[in-house]
């Protein structure tokens, strides 16, 4: 149900469905389509923009980090 809702986001979603259920070339395409986005988001907004991927990476980096020494 939540595809479904993100599905129906006018741009992002047609990209995300395509990546999913597409071809490689899809894929790879929506994987340089968000590093684009990201590199633009750095030239608009600049060291926040570089800063808050990071800082969300740590927690989801910790999670794994547990996950692998409890496995």
């Amino acid at each position: 149900m939540l595809a479904r809702a993100i599905y129906h986001v006018p741009v992002f979603g047609w990209m995300l469905k395509e990546a999913m259920t597409g071809s490689v070339t899809a894929k790879i395409l929506f994987i340089v389509n968000c590093l684009l986005l990201w590199i633009l988001a750095i030239l608009f907004f600049g060291y926040p923009a570089i800063i808050l991927p990071a800082l969300t990476a740590v927690p989801v980096m910790f999670a794994i980090l547990i996950l692998i020494t409890k496995g």
